[in-house]
């Protein structure tokens, strides 16, 4: 009789502690198998929209409504006699639309997603989730002003030389380093190579490859390559990376990603070299991944911020990304900034 109480209390002590799925995909050592590739394309915005307040879920109504209304302005876009899908006529004003204004990628080339992302069985407002208004926390007074500072550097190209009449010490053309990393092809915009990995307006696909010491994150946009060590310490304080270095173990089935040692100008916008983050990764039962992140940066933001949204698989392939460092189109703009400052000084020739 002792025995079999035993027996039963062994089956019910094992019914009542964790198990690990057996349905995910696993590699030889039992972890979770998370290579693969990946379209993290997404609606739901990083910031949550105010009217939204601490609301973290959307209903399904107001789920289908977003998703309706990006079918309907895409379709709009798409239509054959939409400007954007075709070449500019010469000259002109340089406004948006007019003659002249050769504008960057047209409505063709992007794919924001089609949808919200829901996470058991909950569509979410944003991928911020704390602080609970969904939004970045402020940033500290001295940080808000230098970026305030910097972003007077940034206008809309109107075909003269604003920073000479303004009289500027340093222009915004004046030397190649002053430029956006990604306009110089050194980093991918909006945080989308990371960390935090972001959804951008397109080139959102993340290819994953996982051994037992290593996980290689292939970045569609601008084809970085993050190789995270696993269990593994952090390189000294001096070494500082694009991209951070980052270290990986294993709580459970969740990856943990924790990255420091970055370099001046990370990708994620306003962060500095301080920049510190952590990511996990888990499987959903339809073999999506969920993403989430924390942030931690003491010297710009006045408290941490999370978030996770979803990674869903996809059949499609990561292609090359064929962007540069000193690509013809990053000299033109020198060069033409040089032309609008001798025309701006009376010094351009007949």
């Amino acid at each position: 009789m002792l025995k079999r109480v035993l027996i039963v209390f062994a089956v019910l002590l094992i019914a009542a502690l964790p198990q690990a799925s057996a349905e995910i995909p696993r590699t030889a050592d039992g972890k979770p198998d998370f290579s693969g590739t990946y379209d993290i394309a997404t609606l739901t915005p990083l910031q949550r929209p105010a009217r939204y307040g601490d609301k973290l879920t959307l209903t399904d109504e107001e789920a289908a409504a977003i998703a309706r209304r990006e079918a309907e302005n895409m379709a709009k876009k798409n239509a054959p006699s939409d400007p954007d899908r075709e070449a500019p006529p010469e000259g002109g004003d340089g406004s948006p639309g007019a003659a002249g204004n050769v504008g960057g990628y047209n409505s063709f080339w992007i794919d924001k997603g089609s949808g919200a992302f829901k996470i058991n069985g909950q569509w979410r407002t944003s991928i911020i989730t704390d602080p609970p208004n969904g939004r970045q926390p402020p940033r500290l007074p001295e940080v808000a002003q230098r970026a305030a500072a910097r972003a007077k550097l940034f206008r809309k190209n109107t075909g003269v030389a604003w920073w000479v009449e303004e009289g500027l010490e340093v222009g915004p053309y004046d030397d190649p380093e002053l430029r956006p990393l990604a306009e110089r092809c050194l980093l991918g915009f909006g945080s989308t190579g990371g960390p935090p990995m972001l959804p951008v307006l397109y080139n959102n696909l993340k290819r994953i490859v996982q051994t037992e010491d290593h996980v290689m994150i292939l970045v569609e946009m601008v084809h970085d390559a993050r190789v995270i060590r696993m269990n593994d310490e952090h390189a000294p304080p001096e070494l500082r990376y694009w991209l951070g270095d980052s270290v990986g173990h294993w709580e459970g089935d969740t990856l943990v990603i924790d990255t420091t040692n970055f370099s001046d100008r990370p990708a994620l916008g306003g962060a500095s070299r301080n920049l510190h983050v952590v990511e996990r990764f888990r499987y959903l039962e339809d073999g999506s991944l969920v993403y989430g992140f924390t942030v931690e940066d003491p010297t710009v933001w006045t408290a941490p911020w999370s978030g996770e949204y979803v990674w869903p698989r996809t059949e499609s392939r990561v292609y090359e990304y064929a962007c540069h460092e000193a690509n013809y189109s990053f000299g033109g703009i020198l060069r033409g900034a040089r032309l609008l400052e001798a025309e701006a000084l009376g010094k351009t020739d007949d």
